[in-house]
Order: structure tokens, then sequence, then C-alpha cells
């Protein structure tokens, strides 16, 4: 019955749902920004060997 009682408690309290919300902001743009750097190391690595192909 106390762990009941606890989590219905839990579930009701809404004092920490903002920061919450601004951490799962948070972390999609996180997710974001690492998919995009993520491409664009791969892109720049092809671009480097293809300069470097050309001067051999």
């Amino acid at each position: 019955m106390v762990m009941g009682s606890l989590l219905s408690r839990f579930f009701a309290d809404r004092r920490g749902a903002t920061s919450i919300e601004y951490a799962i902001i948070a972390g999609g743009i996180c997710l974001v920004i690492v998919s995009v750097v993520n491409g664009l190391g791969v892109q720049t690595g092809a671009m480097y060997t293809n300069v470097a192909n050309s001067l051999q």
C-alpha cells in the first residue's frame, strides 16, 4: 500500500515537468548536432581523399 501511495504522489507531482521537458528538448538538439557533424565529417574526409588522390 505504501508503494502505491508513493507512486501516485510521484505521478501527480508536476513540479519537475518543465525541467524534464527542457532536458528532452536539449537532448534532441544534441542528437541533431551530432548527426550533422558526423555527416559533415564523412564528407570532409572524402573531399580530402579526393584531393590527396589528385595530387599523386
